[in-house]
Parts: C-alpha cells; sequence; structure tokens
C-alpha cells in the first residue's frame, strides 16, 4: 500500500533564534522529525530550501494544499511559515502537527493554544535526545490519522468548506490558470485524442511536468478521460507532483483509467488502498463497483456460471456502500439498483432502495444545474419502473448535457444489462430497446 505523504516545513541549515541561540535544523530534522513521519507509516516530504527562504511559489502551495499531513517548526517565528501555516488551517481541518524549539524566544502568538508539540535542543544546536518527545511526535501523528480536527477554523465555524468536498468537473472548472491553454484543451477534446497528446508534448518541451501548474495537469488529464485516452492517463501519473498524484480525484481517475485498459487487478489495488487511507466515499466505491461489474460480464459472457453470480453481488455491494457512503449521490445507488434487477431471482432490497435513489436525483435537479448522470438516472428508473413516457422525458434532456461519449455509453450499457436479464424472464419491452438504441448512437 502506498503510504501518505507528510510534508515538513521547517527552515534549513543553522538558524539563529530570538534568543541568539543557533539551531541546527537539519539535525533536528534527521533526528527527531523524519523518524517519528516514517514510525507513523508515512512518507516524508520536506519543502525545497528555496521554497523557505523567499518568495513562497506555486509548489509550496500545492504541497501545502495537496499533502494529506503536514508538520510545521514554528521555532523561528517566522512570517512566511506562519502565513503558510493559515493557508493549510484554511483549507484542511485536519492532519497538521506543529513543533517548536523550548526557551528559544518569543513567539508571536501562544502555540500551546494550538496544541503543539515543544522539543527541547541540547549545547550543540541539535534535538535533545529525549524519548517523550519522540514519541509524543509518532502518537500526534497517529491521531492525525484519525482525522481529528487541529484547524481553529473549522473547530470555531460551523460547515466551513471542506477541501474534500470537491468533485472531479468542479475541480478543473474553478482553478484558475493560463485562458488561452484553456481553451486549446477545450478545442483538443472535440478533435480527439492525438490533439491532446499534441498539448501535453508542448507542455513537456517547455517544462517538466511536474512543474506545471496543477490546474493545468489536472485539465490535461481530465481531458485524456474525455477522449478515451485511458492509457495516457496511466502515464500522466507519474509525472505528477507527488502530492498532486496522491489526490483522492486523481487516485480514483487513476483506478478508473487502469480498469477500462483491462488492468482491474491494479484497479481494484489503488481504490481499496484508496478506501483504506481515506475512508469510503461515493465516487471511489462507484469506480470499484465498476471494475466488478466489468469482471461479472466477462465471466457471464465466458459462461463461468458458478463464478458470475457471486461477481455480480460483490459489484452490487460496492455500488451499495457508494451510496451509503452519501445518499445525495444517486450514481451509485441507480447502479446498485440496476445490478440488483439483474439478480436471479431479482434481489429484493431495491424495492426499498429504489425510493431513496429516485428522492436523491430528484433533489438535485431541483437544486439547479443537473448534470448527465442525474438524467441517465431517471432514465434507468424510469426503465425499471417500466414508465415509457418518464423514460423519454429524462431521455431527452440527458441526451441535451452530455459531455463526454464515455457517459452514454455507460447509460446504454445499463439498459442492455436490465434488457437482457428481462429477456431471459420472458418480458420484451420494445421502447425501452430503442432508447438503449438512441443512446449508443451517441458514442463515438
Amino acid at each position: 500500500m502506498t503510504k501518505p505523504l507528510c510534508f515538513v516545513l521547517m527552515p534549513f541549515g543553522e538558524k539563529p533564534t530570538a534568543s541568539g541561540k543557533v539551531i541546527d535544523f537539519d539535525a533536528v530534522y534527521e533526528q527527531l522529525i523524519q523518524p517519528a513521519i516514517i514510525a507513523a507509516g508515512l512518507d516524508p516530504l520536506r519543502a525545497n530550501e528555496e521554497m523557505t527562504e523567499g518568495i513562497i511559489h506555486n509548489p509550496m502551495f500545492e504541497q501545502l494544499i495537496l499533502c494529506e499531513y503536514a508538520i510545521a517548526d514554528l521555532t523561528t517565528a517566522n512570517a512566511n511559515v506562519f502565513y503558510e501555516l493559515g493557508l493549510r488551517h484554511a483549507i484542511r481541518p485536519t492532519t497538521t502537527v506543529l513543533l517548536f524549539a523550548k526557551n528559544m524566544g518569543h513567539l508571536p502568538f501562544d502555540v500551546a493554544s494550538l496544541h503543539s508539540i515543544a522539543y527541547e535542543i541540547d549545547a550543540d544546536g541539535r534535538a535533545a535526545e529525549n524519548t517523550k518527545t519522540s514519541v509524543m511526535l509518532v502518537e500526534r501523528l497517529c491521531e492525525a490519522r484519525q482525522h481529528t480536527t487541529d484547524s481553529s477554523l473549522y473547530q470555531f465555524i460551523d460547515n466551513y468548506p471542506d477541501i474534500q468536498r470537491l468533485k472531479t468537473d468542479v475541480f478543473r472548472d474553478q482553478v484558475e490558470y493560463s485562458e488561452p491553454l484553456k481553451k486549446r484543451l477545450s478545442n483538443a477534446r472535440k478533435q480527439g485524442l492525438d490533439a491532446v497528446r499534441a498539448i501535453e508534448y508542448k507542455l513537456s518541451q517547455q517544462a517538466i511536468i511536474a512543474d506545471t501548474e496543477s490546474g493545468v495537469i489536472i485539465d490535461l488529464f481530465l481531458s485524456y478521460r474525455a477522449v478515451g485516452g485511458w492509457q495516457e492517463m496511466i502515464d500522466l501519473v507519474p509525472k505528477m507532483p507527488p502530492p498532486l498524484a496522491a489526490t483522492v480525484m486523481v487516485q480514483e481517475q487513476l483506478g478508473l483509467a487502469l480498469n477500462r485498459v483491462g488492468r482491474g487487478n491494479e484497479a481494484e489495488k489503488v481504490l481499496l488502498d484508496l478506501i483504506a487511507r481515506r475512508g469510503p466515499s461515493s465516487e471511489t466505491y462507484s469506480i470499484l463497483g465498476r471494475v466488478y461489474k466489468d469482471r461479472w460480464e466477462a465471466s457471464t459472457q465466458s459462461k463461468q456460471d458458478y463464478l458470475a453470480p457471486g461477481l455480480l453481488k460483490q459489484a452490487i455491494e460496492a455500488y451499495l456502500k457508494g451510496f451509503e457512503a452519501d445518499w445525495r449521490d444517486a450514481y451509485p445507488g441507480i447502479n446498485a439498483v440496476t445490478l440488483m434487477e439483474l439478480a436471479n431471482p431479482p434481489d429484493t432490497r431495491r424495492e426499498k432502495i429504489l425510493p431513496v435513489v429516485t428522492y436523491a436525483v430528484e433533489r438535485r435537479i431541483a437544486a439547479g444545474k443537473p448534470d448527465y448522470w442525474d438524467h441517465a438516472t431517471l432514465v434507468e428508473l424510469a426503465v425499471l419502473a417500466k414508465n415509457q413516457d418518464a423514460a423519454i422525458i429524462a431521455l431527452e434532456n440527458a441526451i441535451a448535457v452530455i459531455r463526454e461519449s464515455w457517459e452514454a455509453e455507460a447509460t446504454a450499457r445499463n439498459l442492455r444489462f436490465i434488457r437482457e436479464a428481462r429477456e431471459k424472464r420472458g418480458e420484451s419491452i420494445d421502447w425501452a430497446q430503442k432508447i438503449e438504441h438512441d443512446l449508443s448512437q451517441r458514442i463515438s
């Protein structure tokens, strides 16, 4: 399992404190901080020296925001450090640990109120050997993995925005970067895979991809998804800055891409690792459900009659866990009930879940700006309910807002599953087959 990154923000080399004492911060890192991070099951990532000594650059912001865990040493009361700590606390409600050296001068405010750890400095300016301090730091990092709120902003302001609520396409739309490049990527998505590849090639000629703004990298990543460049998505992830590559959104989409190129076992591992590290989410479980659904379909096509039912149950449970993780997200819910319809006999739980899925999607649509998946969910619900009029209305709305052809492909595939299951039971619905055909025509 990939270990989460812990970003360390602290001075480099020997630095004087307000008391006149010189501290060897490299020794503090090597003797105290780095071993504690490793002992807590995390990977240390120390800020580059140029980041801590002058102007704060984009890489610093990205590491502060995107690393799952962070340690900040406040000893020198550097203005940059406190600014960066404020930024971290504004973005991340949890997983930030604070340190400072005892008796090294006055800090601008009471860091004790921020639940900080004090460490001692010996006569040589190094971290004094203190097992209690080391143990306390390891324990605090382990506590951070339980996501206890440590940001004052999140502790005192109810419902303060949480970065983890950002969704894939919202992230791309909200990040600001070069407008001309944004337009070029938009045009490239219309032209196809080769056009998107050409933009990546040009970017790589100008700079290392890892040094490119995160907004550009994410738009490129999702542009590959839009044109079915699954292998290109996979190849792009190792080129990203490690904190960006480790984000939930990138790891989820990596799982999606791995599954699309037939590497389902790797996709499953990425997604299960993500769930183990960050907890359940509707999106992660939805993509994992797709991995299991593809295995079920493959076993059905190869006539593995004893294997298929178990794989179908596995897919149902993954989608159901996704819906239970966030009842507002109807996407895993509709996939769960659709697969329940395919079971032999049909899973009776669908009768209880269907009204909840219907309510969830209706509330999303009523809230304004529904997307393709909202209308596509209504299409499937109407087909499951054998309601032709509702299915046609939902289809018209869905077709009007298709963004990427793979979206229509996914819905048409589900409708095909429903049709084939019903035909085996002696049911045939001509109008539902026409809706399936109309969606298939939208696949480029």
